[in-house]
């Protein structure tokens, strides 16, 4: 029997997969040859290691030749087979020089700044890695933006799908989780990202600031947030409160129509069951209110300030960074037996809790970045409000962003009418 086996672009060195060579060897294995004719012996193999287990597979089935184009080796004698052994360490060696080659020039690269040498173009860059796409980059300042306002990662990938936004592989079909990566990436903040770890500054420029990123990061590690949303199908879900009881109001449809109500019962907290108003005004109302304020010169006056860079912000940041490793250092105190597990956990919990104090503290304060994105734009925001891109995930959040509740005061006398002058909005700003 003869047969041809091809691995093509597979490397022989380190037991990577090649399905054809384990083809052979199966075809070895039951006596199909007497020979093996390659190219060159490390066509076959590049480890001393793997080289043995053939040959044992070879002299235990029959094969009693390999030839190649610089000769051929006996594989029923001895001086022979040492030959091939030789052949199978310097192959090893020449490997191990290109390897270790290629991690100076990598580590050489990564000092510089310079990107590392990759056929996928970066999405927000050109092929070279090195110059900004102006185009993508607006993408991923909307993206950064958005989400920092609220908005969610189903949200703005639906957003973006209808919208033939293409990714990075030409396709129009985004993901959560690539969006995740595209706002987590140290790349876009111009870091130099280097065998799991910050190398430092980056040769090309930054698309979305280090502060921009931090705030990113933050937000994904904010244990208030949920993943997992139900469809929104109210504005205010969540924001309006009863100016009679304080309770939360909810949606209460009646008879077709939209309303939030303050409902009693122990389900809704025990609401007073007295206050209702219909979602669909209260909607309209709050919504222009908030596009009107984001126009004021009062708004921009209250932010002057706030938004520089914030020594509380900077110190929360650092707690953060600080409480993290030593929770790292206390889970190798524990793996390198020098705590019980009854200290462990007694140690673990305070430091988990002053961590998540310090990422909801700092969750708090990125609202004043997400509030000065947002100023200056209400009457470009006005005009896309009711367009299909906008959707109403993107109008909550930017509501969000503005106005900490609704507070819906006991309606004077019954009106089919909407009294404007019965609800009160808290600013956050």
């Amino acid at each position: 029997m003869t047969a041809e086996y091809t691995d093509n672009d597979r490397s022989a060195y380190q037991g990577k997969p090649r399905a054809d060579f384990d083809r052979m060897q199966r075809d070895v294995e039951a006596g199909e040859f007497d020979a093996i004719v390659t190219y060159h012996q490390d066509r076959l193999t590049r480890t001393p290691l793997e080289f043995e287990e053939f040959l044992g597979l070879c002299q235990s089935n029959g094969v009693q030749k390999l030839v190649t184009v610089t000769g051929l080796t006996d594989l029923t004698q001895d001086d022979s087979i040492m030959v091939a052994r030789i052949f199978a360490a310097v192959a090893a060696n020449e490997s191990d020089a290109k390897s270790r080659r290629v991690r100076r020039a990598n580590d050489q690269r990564a000092a510089l700044g310079l990107p590392h040498v990759s056929g996928q173009r970066p999405y927000g860059y050109e092929r070279d890695g090195m110059t900004v796409n102006e185009t993508e980059a607006t993408v991923i300042r909307d993206v950064a933006r958005r989400f920092l306002a609220g908005e969610s990662l189903n949200a703005i990938a639906e957003s973006l799908s209808r919208q033939g936004i293409k990714t990075a592989t030409g396709m129009n079909e985004w993901k959560t989780q690539t969006l995740r990566g595209m706002l987590l990436s140290e790349r876009n903040a111009g870091l130099r990202l280097h065998r799991g770890e910050v190398a430092g500054p980056a040769a090309w420029p930054a698309i979305i600031s280090t502060k921009q990123r931090e705030q990113l990061v933050a937000k994904f590690a904010d244990p208030a947030r949920r993943t997992t949303r139900a469809p929104r199908r109210y504005l205010l879900s969540g924001m309006v409160r009863c100016g009679r009881c304080g309770g939360k109001m909810v949606s209460a449809p009646d008879s077709g129509r939209r309303r939030y109500g303050c409902r009693s019962g122990i389900d809704f907290g025990h609401g007073c069951g007295k206050v209702y108003v219909a979602a669909d005004a209260l909607d309209l109302f709050i919504a222009d209110a908030v596009l009107y304020r984001l126009d004021t010169a009062e708004l921009a006056d209250a932010l002057a300030g706030r938004t520089a860079d914030n020594p509380a912000q900077a110190e929360l940041q650092a707690q953060i960074r600080d409480e993290s490793e030593q929770l790292d250092e206390l889970t190798a105190a524990y793996a390198n037996k020098q705590i019980t597990m009854h200290q462990w956990l007694g140690a673990k919990k305070p430091i988990e809790a002053r961590l998540e104090l310090s990422k909801r503290k700092l969750s708090r304060l990125n609202h004043n970045d997400t509030l000065a994105g947002l100023a200056g734009t209400g009457h470009q925001l006005r005009e896309l409000w009711d367009s299909p891109e906008m959707g109403l995930s993107r109008q909550a959040a930017i509501v969000a962003a503005v106005i900490e509740h609704v507070v819906v005061n006991p309606a004077q006398r019954k009106s089919n009418r909407f009294d404007h002058n019965r609800v009160d909005p808290v600013w956050r700003t």
